[in-house]
C-alpha cells in the first residue's frame, strides 16, 4: 500500500500557534470591524426616520443619534466572543435612550413603527462579513 505524508509549512504552524494566544485580542478586532459597519448603517437610518411623518414638528436633538455606539468585545460564559450595538445612557429628557429607540423601532398607540436596526441589519450584514474577513485576514498576516 503506498503511504503519503503531508506536513504543513512551518510559517503556517506558527501562525496557528499564536494565533491560540491571541485569539481574544483577534477575535475583539474582527468584531469590532464588522460592528463598526453596522452602527454607522443604523445611526444613518436612525437620524434618517427621526422626525418623519409626524404629526407635530419634530424636537429632537440629536443626542439619540450620538448615544448610539458600540460596547467592548467581550466573551460570554460559554466562551462565545460577541460586541453589542446599543444606546448610552441616560438621556437629558428623562426617559431611557433605550427606550426612546424602542418607541422609533417599534412604534406605540398612535404612532407608527420606523424600524432602523433591523433594516441596518439586513442591509448591512455583507458588507459586514466583508470587513470581518478582511481584518481576520490582516490580523493573521500580522502574526
Amino acid at each position: 500500500m503506498a503511504k503519503l505524508t503531508v506536513t504543513m509549512p512551518d510559517d503556517f504552524i506558527q501562525k496557528c500557534a499564536s494565533l491560540g494566544s491571541n485569539t481574544d485580542a483577534i477575535m475583539g478586532a474582527v468584531l469590532k470591524a464588522g460592528g463598526e459597519i453596522i452602527l454607522e448603517k443604523a445611526r444613518s437610518n436612525l437620524r434618517a426616520v427621526i422626525g418623519l411623518n409626524t404629526k407635530y414638528e419634530s424636537r429632537s436633538t440629536g443626542e439619540l443619534a450620538s448615544s448610539l455606539g458600540l460596547s467592548p468585545p467581550r466573551v460570554d460564559r460559554n466562551g462565545n466572543h460577541d460586541i453589542k450595538i446599543g444606546f448610552a445612557e441616560p438621556h437629558s429628557g428623562g426617559v431611557s435612550n433605550a427606550k426612546l429607540a424602542s418607541i422609533i423601532e417599534h412604534g406605540k398607540h398612535g404612532q407608527l413603527a420606523k424600524p432602523f436596526m433591523k433594516p441596518a441589519q439586513s442591509a448591512a450584514k455583507s458588507a459586514c462579513i466583508e470587513a470581518m474577513k478582511a481584518k481576520l485576514e490582516s490580523e493573521v498576516q500580522g502574526l
